[in-house]
């Protein structure tokens, strides 16, 4: 593997950095305001007018629709040279969605582009790679572990020439958003095939009757308007069954095509969160004097900084591997990179973040800084790519196969 970035991939990290600089962080606080000022309006899940302006900038820049690895609709990047790009962005929780790079957007679009119909890419995709909609994912049922997908209870049910769906999901990311225009959805279409055929995904729209958004979840106390966490009911709602993807009983298929790419993105953008997290520790420690010396010349807080430094970095090689292995040899293949990722990526994040809050003192737990917030994000990717002990489980599994004897 040549850990080297191509030159594309250096130009691009050139001018998406440069675009950060000059749009991005200085709208950081405008973009607080906005939403605070969206709040006091009782207008709290309007779409922000300064994410708005900006993406027309970034498009105008070329740097839009960076994270399609396969297809003549994006940049054409594969994942590993997309993964240095994400990572830049992911320093700002909101700036994906500048680049139209956002989840769940970008697994969506990367469903669509693989499985969808052509109707499904004129009505759907087409908007969505302008950046003009939004869509959400609804799998996660409240009441099942949904950590185990085969657990899932939500019905899909042939009837004619319609589909019809009941069910009632939650953690339905950006389905509170008045851009949200279509869910994929995923429910048994068969409980008695065998048990990883028996789901399947279907496209529902949102205005289709019967489905109602009932509230918005908070995570530690944040609820991320105006994205949001929404749980929704389905009741009767009827699709056309030509709304089902690649067919029925095929929704583990699907699953492992979108949460391949589509998950590790989460990786990249958290790899720049951390660094975040540690410039601001490390500023903040030549800034604050305690016990007559500058927190930086003590020697807890180095040998913090210096720990978060080398597990930022072994965190990025991790994932340029699990990257370059989809790219060179599919996600099948880069399955235990994949797990591993998804376990280290978080869990380093959440710990750098952690270290960052301690050095800022009672500051790092306010609004005046960002680190609780980003704290939240971090720990809720422990559940959003699925809970640690089912990767963990994943890669035992694995390694355990690499040493026991063919029968």
């Amino acid at each position: 593997m040549d850990f080297g970035y191509s030159p594309r991939t250096q130009e691009l990290q050139a001018a998406v950095t440069a675009f950060m600089n000059e749009h991005v962080y200085p709208n950081e606080g405008r973009y607080w305001q906005e939403l605070e000022a969206n709040t006091q309006a009782g207008k709290r899940w309007t779409p922000l007018a300064v994410i708005e302006e900006l993406k027309p900038k970034a498009r105008a820049a070329g740097l839009w629709n960076l994270f399609l690895p396969e297809s003549e609709l994006g940049a054409g990047l594969t994942n590993q040279e997309y993964a240095p790009l994400a990572e830049i962005m992911g320093r700002v929780p909101w700036a994906s969605e500048v680049f139209n790079c956002s989840a769940p957007d970008t697994g969506n679009m990367e469903v669509l582009v693989r499985y969808g119909k052509p109707e499904h890419k004129e009505r759907w995709l087409k908007p969505l790679l302008a950046g003009e909609i939004r869509s959400a994912f609804a799998m996660t049922e409240p009441a099942v572990a949904s950590a185990d997908a085969t657990n899932i209870e939500a019905r899909i049910e042939r009837d004619g020439d319609d589909y019809v769906i009941n069910g009632r999901k939650w953690w339905t990311s950006g389905a509170g958003d008045p851009r949200c225009k279509v869910l994929i959805f995923m429910g048994k279409t068969d409980p008695e095939a065998p048990r990883h055929s028996q789901q399947s995904m279907v496209l529902v729209p949102m205005d289709a009757p019967g489905v109602t958004v009932l509230r918005p979840l908070t995570v530690m106390g944040y609820d991320d308007a105006p994205h949001g966490h929404m749980e929704v009911d389905f009741k009767n709602v009827r699709v056309p069954a030509s709304n089902i993807l690649l067919g029925e009983g095929r929704g583990f298929e699907i699953a492992q095509g979108r949460l391949g790419p589509g998950r590790i993105h989460h990786c990249m953008r958290l790899i720049g969160l951390a660094e975040r997290a540690l410039e601001l520790m490390c500023k903040r420690a030549t800034q604050r004097v305690a016990f007559g010396r500058p927190i930086a010349q003590q020697g807890v807080t180095r040998e913090r900084i210096a720990e978060a430094r080398c597990r930022i970095d072994m965190a990025r090689l991790l994932t340029l591997k699990a990257a370059w292995m989809m790219d060179v040899a599919g996600n099948k293949t880069a399955k235990a990179e994949i797990a591993m990722i998804k376990v280290v990526a978080p869990q380093m994040a959440c710990q750098v973040i952690d270290w960052a809050m301690q050095v800022h003192g009672g500051a790092g737990m306010s609004q005046d800084f960002p680190l609780a917030y980003y704290y939240t994000l971090a720990r809720t990717l422990r559940f959003a790519d699925g809970p640690d002990e089912v990767h963990r489980d994943a890669i035992a599994k694995l390694e355990i196969g690499k040493h026991t004897p063919v029968a």
